[in-house]
């Protein structure tokens, strides 16, 4: 016999059944607002840059032309040759990993130099990120890695010498693999 809450019950479930079957599937179509982005507007924000240097730009920029720049737009921050001051220090720190205070700078910690240019590009100057023209970018990059000896005086950067760069922590990222079993010092991840 049906009772009250039966009826109630049985008439919900089908209620629930009958809009998920004339529900639109996409979400577009259930508010119809928004448009597919066009190729140019994803490719605005294809910013990204690899490892291996995929995503840089056309462009080139010497440790010269840097030095300049970093003076106008950047020394106010990270002081006037990368030491530091209201934001983090980006020279020096060589060797000090290993020590119970690590300082971790672009030249002592970072593993990949297209990783100085992909964050300069996305966040720097920090109250005008994404504001360099990427000759700039490639220059600033120079400049850092410069002061922290990774490249001589007179570097100039593009999209082909930047991924080539050995940076010095390249490798700190990476460990043998411990496992007995393997009797191997094969790395856990990518050792070039």
């Amino acid at each position: 016999m049906f009772t009250y809450k039966k009826t109630a019950c049985i008439l919900a479930f089908a209620c629930v059944l009958v809009g998920c079957a004339t529900r639109p599937k996409e979400p577009s179509q259930r508010f119809a607002i928004g448009t597919v982005p066009t190729a140019a507007e994803i490719q605005g924000w294809n910013i990204d840059v690899t490892p291996d240097g995929a995503g840089l730009p056309p462009g080139s920029g010497t440790v010269a032309q840097g030095r300049i720049i970093f003076s106008s737009k950047c020394a106010a921050c990270h002081g006037a040759v990368g030491e530091g001051g209201a934001a983090s220090r980006l020279v020096g720190g060589k060797g000090s990993l290993a020590t119970a205070k690590p300082d971790r700078t672009v030249g002592s910690f970072w593993p990949y130099a297209t990783t100085v240019y992909d964050y300069i590009n996305r966040a720097m100057p920090f109250d005008r990120p994404q504001s360099l023209a990427p000759t700039e970018v490639y220059a600033l990059t120079a400049y850092i890695l410069s002061e922290n000896g990774v490249v001589p005086p007179d570097a100039m950067l593009d999209a082909q010498t930047l991924p080539k760069i050995m940076m010095p922590n390249r490798n700190g990222f990476t460990a043998p693999d411990p496992r007995p079993d393997t009797k191997s010092t094969h790395c856990l991840r990518d050792c070039k």
